[in-house]
């Protein structure tokens, strides 16, 4: 848990360290090699924001019991981790968060079923925190998007022409969806007044594309020692981010001399496209998205009732799209 960035709201910061215990606790295993990596990947500082909204949305109301919102936070942050260890697999990933993936020490299959078996422990909370059908229904719908976003991105690898339209419909169901989700299930679970949960969904959408927006962004600037990860991934998986889309109208015939050879790409080659992006103004387009996308959600915070949670979700909201992990 990213305890700098949480202290900053001690309306949450609480509940979200008991989450951090209760997690650990709520992943149970046989397999005591794999057991104990999920256990590391959950607590290798992650930022817990999924949950951190959920719970600022869960403030606008008072119809859940303690126990009912910590299995709702918690089952957020399982799926999340759940794809992320199918993320690994998918883009044959070295590290997560800081350490070695599961893939990469124990195989690809044994990957797949620690995924897999995320899932279960995911739908378990879910079963805490409600009864309700409605809500149970959403989060198997959210799942549903969730996938079809892995799969149509698996559509888009190595597409030169990919619009931007496509790109935001891929990473609506890829990363979006989740936050959605979060905000929405927060506000639901809560009996939040009419005009919260009429908002969250769309308040979601939007954070959650601006904040994969800028992970991608930082996929071409971050620093490798604070993002956890290698800068250019994506590029090297295929996955073609949003400031190579918006770069490569520049200079069509430059970035196709170099993205024809597909897997084939040297480190020089992929160091030339970096270039590339930086000389046509991928980066600094792509960031104007994201501030609009997040201007979005911040009008749509404003017309929540005033409350702390509304300033918190403000600030919070403000503070994504300036980090640089």
């Amino acid at each position: 848990m990213d305890r700098q960035l949480w202290r900053q709201f001690p309306q949450v910061e609480p509940q979200l360290v008991a989450l951090q215990d209760y997690l650990l606790a709520a992943i149970q295993l046989d397999n005591q090699p794999i057991h104990n990596k999920i256990l590391a990947l959950l607590n290798a500082g992650g930022k817990l924001l999924r949950p951190g909204y959920f719970y600022l949305f869960a403030a606008f109301g008072n119809q859940a019991s303690a126990e009912q919102l910590q299995a709702g936070a918690a089952a957020l942050e399982i799926l999340h981790v759940g794809t992320l260890i199918h993320d690994d697999v998918i883009d044959e990933s070295p590290t997560r968060r800081g350490i070695r993936t599961i893939q990469m020490k124990y195989g690809q299959r044994n990957a797949i079923y620690a995924g897999d078996f995320m899932f279960t422990a995911y739908f378990n909370q879910v079963l805490k925190s409600t009864a309700n059908r409605t809500l149970i229904q959403a989060h198997i719908d959210a799942m549903h998007r969730i996938l079809q976003g892995e799969l149509h991105q698996m559509a888009l690898n190595y597409q030169e022409n990919v619009s931007i339209d496509a790109y935001l419909q891929e990473i609506a169901g890829k990363t979006a969806e989740l936050f959605a989700l979060s905000c929405e299930q927060g506000a639901q679970l809560a009996a939040a007044p009419a005009v919260v949960t009429a908002n969250a969904r769309a308040i979601g959408i939007a954070i959650g594309s601006a904040y994969q927006i800028l992970d991608d962004i930082l996929d071409y600037t971050g620093d490798p020692k604070k993002t956890k990860k290698p800068v250019l991934e994506d590029l090297r998986s295929g996955v073609y981010s949003l400031p190579l889309i918006l770069a490569i109208p520049q200079a069509p015939h430059d970035f196709h001399h170099l993205l024809k050879k597909k897997q084939a790409m040297t480190t020089a080659d992929i160091a030339a496209v970096q270039v590339l992006v930086d000389q046509h103004g991928g980066v600094p387009a792509a960031q104007q998205l994201a501030q609009k996308l997040t201007d979005q959600a911040l009008d749509l915070i404003a017309q929540l009732p005033a409350s702390q949670s509304r300033d918190d979700l403000s600030k919070l909201t403000m503070m994504l799209l300036r980090r640089d992990h």
